[in-house]
This record gives C-alpha cells, structure tokens and sequence, in this order.
C-alpha cells in the first residue's frame, strides 16, 4: 500500500471513529485534521469535501464491515433461526467495536443524514439492502431444506428483523446493554416461531 493510500486509510478511520462518537454534522474537518495530524492540504488532497469522505466512510469503511459480519454467521451450516440469532446477538452485545452508549454507526447515520442528504441516503440504503439479501438468501435457503415452510414471506421477516435491530440500537443507546437482553430474550422466542 502506498503513503498516500495509508494516509487516505487513516482518515477514514479517524474520521468515522470521530463521526461514530459525535455525529457526522458535529464532526468538522478542522477535528479530523486536528485528531489525525495530517495537513489541511492533505485532507483536501484524498477528498473534495467533508461529504465526499463521509460518503467513502459509508462505502469503504461501514458497508464492507456490516455485510461481512452479518454474512458469517448467515453462512453457517444448521438452523437459519439459530444462525439469525446468533447474528444479532454478536451485532448486540459480542462485537468489541460498537459502543453501547453510541449505538450502531449506520443507523446513527440513517437517523442523521437520509432525509437531508440524497448521497448519504443512497449509500446507506444499498448498504441495508445489502444486509437484508443476505438475510433472505439464508431464509429462502431454510425454506429450499424445509427447515421452515414456504408460505411465510421472507421479505417481510428480513424487514421485521432490521427494523427491530435499528429499534434496540436506540433503546440500548438510553438504557443500556439491558435493553439488549430484553429484546434478544423476545427475539428468540420469534424467531422459534417461525415454523
């Protein structure tokens, strides 16, 4: 990798830990110049504008690393609604990066910049679409085995369980990690009840 790829890289980094903890309208370039050390130059350099490296903190940073995460635990051999489980249970409280009081970055993100920001809303849109494929892919999977019936519409289950994940990000963010356990507790007993 080349200085100004690392360099690029560096700021991505620094710049979505910064966005994660404050926000993306809260976070100005001269924090990000003043937290990683680089010229103003420099960042000017990688990206046009504040914009366009938040949209390639979306692309390069959150987008690769949520889809990744949820599709190891989707991928694995067994039962789809112990795999689902599991997924949301290490997104919850097994992911060493997420802070609880922060919540989930894209989500934050959503919440923030989608209906003000038709790049940040597109980015962050294929991002979940992305997520939920995959979660329909592994239902209509179980589904081809048998191991739950065809009549229920996996769509509209992939939609129930993004939207719960956006929903307990919020909640975990006010009340904490019990939030999580409430609702991994009440996810289970769903999940078991597709048959």
């Amino acid at each position: 990798m080349s200085k100004a790829e690392t360099t690029r890289n560096y700021i991505i980094q620094k710049s979505f830990e910064l966005i994660y903890k404050k926000g993306y309208q809260s976070t100005s370039i001269d924090d990000i110049i003043a937290t990683t050390q680089v010229t103003k130059g420099a960042f000017f350099y990688h990206f046009k504008s504040k914009e366009e490296m938040g949209l390639a903190v979306i692309k390069e940073r959150l987008t690769p690393g949520m889809v990744a995460f949820s599709t190891s635990f989707l991928k694995e051999p067994g039962d789809v609604r112990t795999n689902i489980y599991k997924m949301m249970e290490a997104l919850l409280l097994k992911n060493d990066f997420f802070v609880v009081e922060y919540g989930c970055p894209v989500v934050n993100l959503v919440e923030e910049m989608s209906a003000i920001n038709p790049a940040f809303q597109k980015l962050l849109k294929r991002l979940t679409i992305n997520w939920q494929s995959e979660i329909e892919s592994a239902l209509a999977a179980a589904q081809d085995s048998g191991q739950i019936s065809k009549d229920h519409d996996i769509k509209k289950i992939t939609q129930y369980i993004t939207a719960n994940y956006g929903g307990v990000r919020y909640l975990g963010k006010l009340f904490g990690k019990a939030a999580y356990k409430t609702f991994l507790h009440e996810f289970k007993r769903y999940l078991n009840s597709i048959n």
